[in-house]
């Protein structure tokens, strides 16, 4: 951490409980990390496409016995 971050950090830890939240929540917002919500778009819609891809025939499952055996396999390996 550079000389002036970590100044800024000092500073910013002395700030009251609501004004630092407010900071995080601004430092954050600023990494245009995608929100819970779109990711959760994103998984209803991959999960709308695989069970459509089922549907279609052009997936198919696998019993849930089957991958458990298979990832216990891997993990005495």
């Amino acid at each position: 951490m550079s000389a002036i971050s970590q100044q800024l950090l000092t500073q910013a830890l002395s700030l009251p409980p609501t004004e630092r939240a407010e900071l995080a929540d601004r430092l954050l917002t600023s990494l245009e990390i995608p929100s819970s919500q779109s990711i959760d778009e994103l998984w209803a819609k991959e999960v709308e496409e695989r069970i459509d891809a089922y549907e279609r025939g052009e997936i198919s499952t696998v019993p849930v016995h089957e991958v458990f055996e298979k990832l216990r396999k891997k993990q005495i390996q």
